[in-house]
């Protein structure tokens, strides 16, 4: 490991512990053999060598003669976040699969997961045991939501304390190298949800050693990161250094960016192009994906005209769909208010709606123009824990609409030629809600509660009590039943997911889109066709020389199927669906 990195990393036989902390005169490094021992400091960083300490020995840091803290760049913290800080050896490790290579950008499929609802057991170890069934589906990347130490038994990872050290909630740090090491041996990549937009509200002492926060700029947690006030060198090197040790020590293919459009920053070279600059010359290739509601074409343009980063989580499609399906109009939604066939083909053929057109709430132009994005910097879902564990009870699109308006989105998603990611359970549509949940302490707890009562206290339609955070139970709701996959109901949507996925392999090209009605769309990709309707006795024109590969209402993939009927050069859907077609010749076998 390069020096510069910082934190403790064992060094031949001794170990060198580096600690970013500008604001202290004298820093002292506190072993747990009872040994305090003072450290050199040189640009508001402090570092020691010491012989004879390796992995394993456990170690705190004193700033100027007060209380002992962990170490902000702790790489495990045994006992919590409050706990010492444990020395770890990243090159330990004994790696598998060497000349790992990622699937290429276009054919990347995510599947976001929380480790800890995953699977009964809620470990690294388990979740790995689980990911030849995500490759069986046809996923190509696992997306992990975030995994560094927050305080308590569970969270959903947005209260990270400690930004370099994987949650002892979910194993050890070798245990998560083993779940990437699982994943690239059956050719899966492995993206981390990381956050840099503001640190948890307990135990991030981060904090407590430099200027971590200005008041030049407000975000939604409050005062934003420092990227571009007095003193913001220092947080923009640590930074940078956590996403180069997550990717370096753990061989993640890449980085999903929590809310991008929170990182206030005037500096000549904004925080994310330095990212990118950064990441740019690792090898094998690293993903950067932002998640940015803003539909900014600049987070994607080439450095130096824009930032240089690979994709970005899109909501258009999203909203679109939920308001066409489930009727949303509350909150963003009103901006989808009243959406067409019609303008969902404008976001399958560009990639985002919001293009500088005005906002339906405000009338103010949204967007930029997404003539230079290519379909596989969008990422696109119908599903996501943000969409589904924002919402009072954590329900999923499946509680909302009809089994079968549910697989005729679930075909749209699959066939568009933007980047898919399913949520945790979505393939088979899975009953388990995933709601909000914290384990903070009692003071903290009840705040977070109270305040997630009073935040749906007025959403639309919604009467009911909101699960508390607080709660064990809550957190127990959340975690997938894999007993599911085999019943009924949900045994036929994974089999639709199953062939979907696997005809996704077959597509290329971007999508031409046009509508047909307000309710039904006809989408072409290269050689192939998609008829999808979310309307009751539609029917659609059939496409010249082309022949049915599936449609959503066979019986190996509705429990109760109505399927489709061909009526001379039409077809005619009694209630929501989708029929692909693919044409019949030289193109279509393309």
């Amino acid at each position: 490991m390069p020096l510069s990195s910082f934190g403790a990393l064992p060094d031949g036989g001794g170990t060198r512990f580096r600690l970013w902390a500008p604001a202290a005169a004298r820093v002292d490094l506190v072993l747990d053999d009872g040994r305090t021992l003072p450290m050199e400091v040189g640009g508001g960083v402090h570092e020691r060598r010491v012989d004879g300490v390796g992995a394993g020995a456990r170690y705190r840091y004193r700033l100027d003669g007060g209380a002992p803290l962990a170490d902000p760049a702790s790489r495990f913290q045994p006992e919590g976040v409050h706990g010492p800080s444990e020395v770890v050896d990243p090159a330990a490790y004994r790696w598998r699969t060497a000349g790992w290579q990622p699937p290429a950008q276009r054919d990347l499929v995510f599947y976001e997961l929380h480790v800890g609802a995953f699977t009964p057991e809620g470990t690294f170890a388990a979740a790995a045991e689980r990911l030849e069934r995500l490759r069986d589906l046809g996923v190509t990347a696992v997306e992990l939501m975030p995994v560094a130490d927050f305080p308590g038994r569970w969270n959903w990872g947005y209260d990270h304390a400690a930004l370099y050290a994987p949650s002892r909630a979910y194993g050890r740090p070798d245990d998560l190298r083993a779940l990437v090491d699982r994943a690239h041996a059956l050719g899966l990549a492995v993206v981390l949800d990381v956050i840099y937009n503001h640190l948890g509200p307990d135990g991030a002492y981060l904090a407590a050693v430099g200027p971590v926060f200005t008041d030049r700029h407000e975000t939604p947690w409050g005062q934003a990161v420092n990227l571009d006030d007095e003193g913001s060198e220092g947080l923009r090197a640590f930074f940078l250094d956590n996403a180069r040790h997550w990717l370096a020590e753990y061989r993640l293919d890449g980085l999903r960016l929590d809310a991008t459009h929170a990182l206030k920053d005037e500096s000549a070279v904004h925080f994310l192009q330095a990212l990118s600059e950064r990441v740019a010359g690792m090898a094998p290739k690293r993903f950067l994906i932002a998640e940015d509601h803003r539909n900014l074409n600049r987070l994607l343009l080439p450095r130096p005209e824009g930032y240089g980063l690979d994709a970005v989580w899109t909501d258009d499609l999203h909203h679109q769909v939920r308001n066409l399906t489930a009727g949303d109009t509350a909150g963003y939604y009103a901006d989808f208010a009243g959406t067409t066939a019609a303008d969902l083909a404008v976001t399958l053929r560009q990639g985002w709606f919001y293009d500088g057109r005005p906002s339906r709430r405000t009338g103010e132009p949204r967007g930029t123009s997404p003539a230079r994005v290519r379909p596989e910097q969008c990422v696109v879902c119908i599903q996501n824990h943000d969409q589904v564990g924002n919402r009072p009870t954590g329900n999923r699109l499946t509680d909302d609409v009809s089994p079968a308006a549910y697989r005729a989105a679930s075909a749209l998603l699959l066939f568009a030629p933007e980047l898919p990611l399913l949520f945790m359970g979505q393939e088979w549509a899975a009953s388990t809600p995933f709601q909000f949940f914290t384990d903070h302490n009692a003071e903290l707890g009840r705040a977070v509660s109270e305040g997630r009562r009073a935040e749906f206290e007025d959403f639309p339609g919604f009467s009911g009590e909101v699960p508390d955070p607080q709660d064990p139970a809550t957190f127990r709701r959340s975690t997938l039943d894999w007993a599911e996959p085999e019943r009924p109901g949900h045994a036929h949507t994974l089999a639709l997911y199953r062939a979907l996925l696997a005809l996704r392999r077959s597509l290329a090209g971007p999508a031409a889109a046009e509508s047909h009605g307000e309710r039904s769309l006809h989408v072409r990709r290269r050689g192939h066709h998609l008829l999808v309707t979310f309307g009751t006795n539609v029917a659609l024109p059939l496409p010249a020389e082309a022949e049915a590969v599936l449609h959503t209402e066979q019986s190996a993939y509705a429990w109760d199927p109505v399927p489709p009927q061909i009526e001379g050069l039409r077809v005619r859907f009694a209630r929501p669906g989708a029929m692909v077609l693919r044409t019949r010749g030289p193109e279509g076998a393309s």
